[in-house]
C-alpha cells in the first residue's frame, strides 16, 4: 500500500517536469536539447551570454552532432553545426559586421584571411541587406556541408550560402576561437 501511495505524486511530478526536461535557459532565453538541420539531429553543445559590463548584447547556444569542448573540435566534426544568437537588444548592421569581421581578423592567420576575404565581404552585404535587429530576433549561423554557411533571421534565410568549412570556422573562432569576442561565452558554449 505504501508504494502505491508514493508512486502517484513521484508521476504527477514527473509529468510536470517532463515539459522542460531537455531544454536549458539563459537569461529567460529558453534553447531547446535539440534541433533538426538538413535531416540531422543535433544537440546543445552549450549556452553563453555575451556583455559588456551590464549591457547584455545576446545569448548563443551551440548545436553539435556530439560534444565538443574545442574549436579544433568543433571544427574536425562532419555534418551540420548551428549556432544561434538570441538577440537582448537591438543591434545595427554596422556593430555586426564590425564584431563579425573584427572577430575573424583576431583569430585567423594573414593567410586565413587573404583566403576568407571574398567570403567575408559576402557576409558583410548579407548583414547590410538585413539591416537593423531587434530584441528578440531569433539569428542561426547555420553550417551544412552541401551547401556551405547561411544566416537565418527568425527562421528566414537571408543571402546566399558562403562556402567552405572554413568560412563556417572562422565564424565560430569569433566565439570559440583562441581569442574569443568574450571568454566567458566561450566556456558556456563549449560546455566548460
Amino acid at each position: 500500500m505504501k508504494s502505491t501511495t508514493l508512486i502517484a505524486p513521484v508521476l504527477c511530478l514527473a509529468a510536470l517536469v517532463a515539459p522542460w526536461a531537455g531544454a536549458a535557459t539563459l537569461e529567460g532565453q529558453r534553447f531547446e536539447d535539440s534541433t533538426r538541420l538538413a535531416n540531422s539531429e543535433l544537440r546543445l553543445n552549450g549556452l553563453g551570454l555575451r556583455a559588456v559590463f551590464i549591457i547584455k548584447g545576446y545569448v548563443a547556444g551551440l548545436y553539435l552532432n556530439e560534444k565538443a569542448t574545442t574549436l579544433q573540435e568543433v571544427a574536425a566534426m562532419a555534418g551540420p553545426k548551428r549556432l544561434q544568437l538570441r538577440m537582448l537588444r537591438s543591434a545595427g548592421p554596422d556593430d555586426f559586421n564590425n564584431a563579425l569581421v573584427a572577430g575573424i581578423r583576431k583569430n585567423a592567420s594573414d593567410a586565413e584571411l587573404a583566403r576568407l576575404n571574398e567570403r567575408i565581404g559576402q557576409l558583410e552585404r548579407t548583414i547590410n541587406a538585413i539591416g537593423a535587429t531587434v530584441t528578440g530576433d531569433v539569428i542561426n549561423l547555420d553550417y551544412v556541408p552541401e551547401r556551405g554557411t547561411t544566416l537565418a533571421v527568425n527562421g528566414t534565410v537571408k543571402g546566399a550560402a558562403i562556402a567552405g568549412p572554413d568560412f563556417y570556422n572562422a565564424v565560430l573562432g569569433i566565439f570559440v576561437g583562441d581569442h574569443p569576442v568574450d571568454t566567458r561565452l566561450k566556456k558556456g558554449l563549449l560546455g566548460q
